[in-house]
């Protein structure tokens, strides 16, 4: 759910977070769309189906964890994020390997 819709008194109680859960009270201000209260979201806010889940760049986002699984990407339709979990060297050598190959690296920063 986008930032822009908050939780009803998530400013009230710590505890509730900035997640999006629909009120359902009988007197709700919220609920009822009165003035001066957090905005809902309605019918027709969501993305379109095209874009739906992929990476703002419009890459579908893919965790890669070793060289084969980097090799079968598609350069086209796909992007690499390097696992956490790979050390500096293997991903260096990963870096280049990418670049070889035309693959974008969504969190290539050494």
């Amino acid at each position: 759910m986008s930032k822009d819709f908050k939780r009803q008194e998530y400013a009230t109680y710590k505890k509730l977070g900035t997640k999006w859960r629909r009120p359902r009270g009988d007197t709700s201000k919220m609920r009822r769309y009165q003035s001066g209260k957090p905005k809902m979201p309605s019918i027709g806010r969501r993305t379109p189906r095209a874009t739906r889940g992929l990476h703002p760049s419009g890459f579908n986002d893919v965790l890669v964890c070793n060289m084969k699984e980097l090799e079968a990407l598609d350069p086209a339709a796909d992007a690499a994020r390097i696992s956490a979990s790979i050390g500096k060297r293997k991903k260096q050598l990963m870096l280049d390997k990418a670049s070889e190959l035309g693959i974008k690296v969504l969190n290539a920063n050494i």
